[in-house]
């Protein structure tokens, strides 16, 4: 997506499939052993680009890699990138710029353009980029230890081949930088929606959907390790199918929801990301009938009105989508919604624009993340559609929208007041180490004061909700769950 981003204040906790982040280096102590080569992997954009990092760390390690914190000790640098804006690529090159210094302080330095990114350039970045070594796409983080020795024998590498099988089912990721309570797993890879002003289609090529038996077995191996949360990550989780060809069954997406909470009550199950015009009410009495379920979906409206959303290429209208927040609200009247907003798409209008704070004011979203459009290389929107609408007009409504999402924030919260939630303990509060953090159901972040208690990450505990912030509930413990 060709986006500039901002964050309603409610956002906390795991966000959404397209979050973006400054760049984060990962380093576990668990498998830091001494070893001969190390690497040092710093991650851009998405959960499903922090996903695909630790597939990438499972490669390095079978690979004879360790990993360090620090750039300046490393024989390997990976950039896992995002291309979903401008914006996003612009830092990834400035940390490339700074890299300077470690490649000066070691001249064997491999540096390494992972990811979208990598995919959306291919061998032009060796071009622009005279650090980088090699160039890797989505596909194919399994060929990094042939890319690797080929920069160690005095080549440049690339691979940046889309496939239409690989999902990666048969490698265990590395949970680095993990809070051991909560983890992703990438159900299905790539997507078919061609949205016209997103570039995913062509950086992560078409969708195809995990074996379930795999996913099962990952998140079972989680619960047992001590995990409490697993969120199922797609591009768009409503569409998976998968087709097993020597039985011929299938299974949907309700289907795999429901085989994923019954590992065990205590297993919490999140998902991300939804799409309109594919989510089921199969999908809605799945959440409905399991407690552990979380009761929250995302849901990408991008515009109120139907002819943009045309434009868009979404495949849904105004009224479709309405129809669809009706029957949530139906099947599970306490689930949380947030979305992805849109502001200046192309040639949209002043009254197009209000109709977009008209369907916020319809639907009081509990969290949003709001951009500003911006033309991405390649996308539908940029053969077909002029960037007509100003910056400033862009910037006028993006604050108008973000305005409007503060009020709904608090508003969302504030009702919480006086009710009791079950949280599931994910760590410190980042304010105080006093005070405890977790998620409710509804995707909304809670603080409680730790006291004596010998509570620990991965506990559920019962809170009574005391005040509220736009971002935030705070409360006191009333009891600890099983």
């Amino acid at each position: 997506m060709a986006l500039e981003k901002v964050f309603s204040p409610a956002l906390s906790g795991i966000q959404a499939h397209d979050e973006m982040r400054q760049g984060e280096a990962y380093f576990s102590s668990e498998i830091s052993e001494i070893k001969s080569k190390k690497a040092f992997i710093e991650t851009y954009g998405c959960q499903m680009n922090f996903s695909d990092t630790e597939i990438i760390a499972s490669v390095l390690i079978q690979e004879g890699f360790s990993f360090t914190q620090n750039e300046l000790e490393a024989d390997l640098v990976l950039l896992n990138t995002c291309a979903i804006r401008e914006n996003a690529e612009t830092k990834v090159r400035n940390r490339l710029n700074a890299l300077k210094t470690a490649k000066k302080h070691n001249p064997g330095l491999i540096v390494g353009l992972m990811g979208c990114m990598a995919e959306r350039l291919k061998a032009n970045v060796l071009e622009q980029e005279q650090l980088v070594d090699l160039v890797v796409g989505p596909d194919a983080y399994r060929d990094l230890p042939k890319l690797i020795r080929g920069v160690e024998d005095g080549q440049k590498m690339v691979n940046v081949l889309l496939s239409r099988e690989e999902t990666y089912a048969d490698i265990a990721p590395v949970r680095l930088h993990s809070n051991g309570v909560t983890a992703f797993i990438s159900i299905m890879r790539g997507c078919d929606n061609m949205c016209s002003f997103c570039v995913v289609p062509f950086t992560r090529g078409r969708e195809r959907s995990r074996d379930p038996e795999s996913i099962l077995a990952e998140a079972k191996s989680l619960f047992e390790s001590g995990y409490r949360e697993v969120t199922l990550l797609g591009q768009n989780v409503d569409s998976y199918l998968y087709t097993n060809e020597e039985t011929g069954t299938t299974v949907n997406f309700a289907g795999l929801l429901e085989r994923t909470a019954l590992i065990s009550p205590l297993l919490r199950v999140r998902f991300s990301t939804s799409h309109p015009k594919d989510i089921t009410d199969e999908v809605l009495h799945t959440m409905a009938a399991h407690h552990n379920i979380c009761k929250y979906i995302h849901l990408p409206v991008q515009s109120g009105n139907s002819d943009i959303l045309e434009k868009m290429n979404r495949g849904y209208s105004r009224e479709w989508y309405l129809e669809r927040i009706t029957r949530i609200r139906t099947i599970m009247p306490d689930c949380g919604l947030s979305t992805d907003i849109i502001s200046g798409f192309c040639s949209e209008t002043e009254a197009q624009h209000q109709d977009t704070l008209s369907i916020m004011e319809a639907v009081h979203f509990d969290f949003a993340y709001m951009f500003a459009y911006s033309e991405r290389p390649g996308t539908l929107a940029a053969r077909k559609y002029p960037d007509d609408v100003s910056e400033a007009d862009k910037k006028k409504r993006l604050a108008e929208i973000i305005e409007l999402q503060n009020i709904h924030s608090k508003q969302s919260n504030l009702p919480d007041i006086g009710k009791t939630f079950e949280v599931l303990i994910e760590g410190f509060s980042k304010k105080s180490d006093n005070d405890w953090c977790g998620r409710n159901s509804q995707n909304k972040m809670v603080v409680f004061p730790r006291g004596n208690s010998e509570l620990k990450p991965g506990d559920y505990v019962y809170v009574t909700i005391e005040t509220a912030t736009k971002a935030t509930l705070i409360g006191t413990l009333v009891s600890i769950g099983e």
